[in-house]
């Protein structure tokens, strides 16, 4: 059964960084697009990137571009988001999703044909 698993996410200070994982199992990441996306509490959930299958072209809002990073290693069957000059205003449930197309339009959760089950991230003063 195909699964995304999500891993990486805690605690951590205003400035801080964080790095989150997700792992495919049951398929290969790489034949996807791969977006993150995050859901505060009684917020709507938000993409805050995404990374094309194949060529590996990344995606950001303008918002989160120049602190976050999304990346992929084929070896490992991963993706990674690294979070850096994190803010309180980050802190919520952060999940992986796949795909069913190329990243343009990946805002919109109709694009994602499965979920990760989500890692929690906190930023505190």
């Amino acid at each position: 059964q195909d699964q995304l698993v999500e891993s990486g996410g805690g605690s951590v200070q205003f400035g801080g960084s964080l790095r989150l994982s997700c792992a495919g199992s049951g398929f290969t990441l790489n034949d996807y697009s791969i977006a993150w996306f995050r859901q505060a509490p009684g917020k709507t959930r938000e993409g805050v990137s995404c990374i094309d299958k194949g060529s590996g072209t990344t995606y950001y809002p303008d918002s989160m571009a120049g602190r976050f990073t999304v990346s992929r290693d084929n070896v490992r069957n991963t993706v990674y988001l690294q979070m850096n000059s994190l803010k309180p205003e980050d802190t919520g449930t952060y999940y992986c999703a796949r795909g069913r197309y190329y990243c343009p339009g990946y805002e919109n959760i109709a694009w994602v044909n499965s979920w990760g089950q989500g890692t929690q991230v906190t930023v505190s003063y």
